[in-house]
């Protein structure tokens, strides 16, 4: 089983933050619609070229787990493009497709998670009806604040109340499992102001939540607006107050914190029934509730589940290897066309394979398997934890090694101590 990534590097605009590899689309549509057609070309081409080569060694294709359309901003696509990805990936990977000419509407034979990544004002009324003509039946929106002046800052094309029709539209055509992203800790930006952007967000009754600080990433407009002073970042003791109110209302909304920075809802209980939402506080897995909406595709990638990345820049790990393709559309387009994978790759060897577990698993409210690891391994890992569990940084229980709530706040400096160097 193996998930599989689509990147759609297209964006009508650039974010200030964003990091990501991404392109802005051409400003002539038939130029932008032909670049669009050569990309998904390749996409497609990618696909089976990657199918040819893992079925001459496996010998049968390849099941997938998960589907993650993300960018850049898939939505951005046209429908015919994205019917075009699902058909390839169907003849490739056989997700079992079931088409209703009549109804308009596709599904799967064996439920898997689809996610599409959406930009809130792309979501009209003719594209939510669209939806229904495809498989995906999760959708993933960065609202990232419900202030029109911060939104604007970011260089985001939409407004905050064209977040909440998205959702109301989404819903119409029957999306259950919608996941919006939220942002704190902008330039001069409240305490207060931020518990109003949660109250916005949780009026929308989504079923996911992934929530974080804003990152002033090097290479970006917004790394470049600070290094020259026009920008402050927040202080730690307001990162702290911002960040804790967030796990406090939105555990107290009936959301499950099973990552650092994303929450899932919890399902209704019985009366008789309170539920234990995840504070980074230490539980058996084998009591603890979980949510049916936590994000299968991102939860296998901090699991070690093998993935398969399509498009350019894409990642893929598995059997031992990571490797990623080249972060140039021209490049990527122009050598898929010439049967060329775009591609490079490295060998995990144990240290590294260790680092990474340190890096993913971690993040996660269940933490490390402490019994997945070589003796040697789970030697090194407990010697180096114990100061940070001295600390109340890290615990250790029931054979799981995990972060504290305490131990959220200073995660890098933590996973940072106990790599394998």
């Amino acid at each position: 089983m193996s998930g599989l990534y689509i990147h759609i590097p297209f964006c009508a605009s650039r974010c200030i933050y964003c990091g990501f590899y991404s392109t802005v689309s051409a400003k002539k549509k038939d130029e932008r619609l032909s670049i669009e057609e050569q990309y998904v070309n390749a996409l497609c081409h990618e696909m089976e070229l990657r199918a040819e080569k893992d079925n001459s060694i496996s010998g049968e294709r390849t099941t997938l787990s998960t589907i993650y359309l993300g960018g850049g901003t898939p939505s951005q696509l046209s429908f015919q493009s994205l019917r075009k990805i699902f058909q390839t990936i169907e003849k490739v990977f056989h997700i079992g497709l079931e088409w209703d000419r009549e109804s308009n509407t596709c599904s799967t034979t064996t439920p898997i998670e689809i996610t599409m990544e959406c930009n809130p004002d792309d979501v009209t009324e003719a594209f939510a009806q669209n939806l229904r003509s495809l498989p995906i039946n999760r959708i993933s929106m960065g609202a990232q604040t419900f202030s029109d002046e911060r939104l604007k800052f970011l260089h985001r094309r939409h407004t905050a109340n064209e977040v909440e029709t998205a959702v109301k539209r989404l819903r119409n055509v029957n999306i259950k499992n919608i996941s919006v992203d939220l942002m704190f800790g902008f330039p001069n930006e409240t305490l207060e102001e931020w518990k109003e952007d949660i109250e916005r967000l949780l009026a929308l009754d989504i079923e996911h939540i992934s929530a974080y600080s804003l990152m002033y990433e090097e290479g970006t407009p917004l790394y470049r607006l600070l290094q020259a002073g026009k920008v402050k970042e927040m202080d730690d003791e307001l990162y702290r107050q911002m960040y804790d109110t967030l796990i406090d209302r939105l555990s107290e909304a009936g959301y499950e914190q099973y990552e650092i920075s994303n929450f899932a809802k919890l399902q209704a209980q019985s009366s008789n029934f309170k539920v234990q939402t995840s504070k980074f506080k230490p539980q058996s897995s084998n009591f603890k509730v979980k949510s049916p909406f936590r994000s299968q595709h991102n939860s296998s990638y901090w699991h070690n589940v093998p993935y398969i990345g399509i498009g350019a820049s894409a990642h893929s790990y598995g059997n031992g290897k990571r490797s990623w393709n080249v972060s140039d559309t021209k490049a990527y387009i122009t050598a898929i066309q010439e049967d060329k994978l775009p591609t490079e790759e490295e060998i995990i060897d144990a240290d590294t394979h260790y680092n990474d577990m340190i890096m993913t698993a971690l993040r996660t409210c269940e933490g490390i398997n402490l019994t997945t690891l070589s003796a040697e391994y789970r030697t090194y890992l407990m010697r180096l934890a114990q100061p940070s569990i001295e600390q109340g940084l890290l615990k250790e229980d029931d054979g799981w090694l995990r972060l504290t709530r305490n131990g959220i706040y200073v995660s890098d400096s933590v996973m940072s101590d106990l790599m394998k160097v």
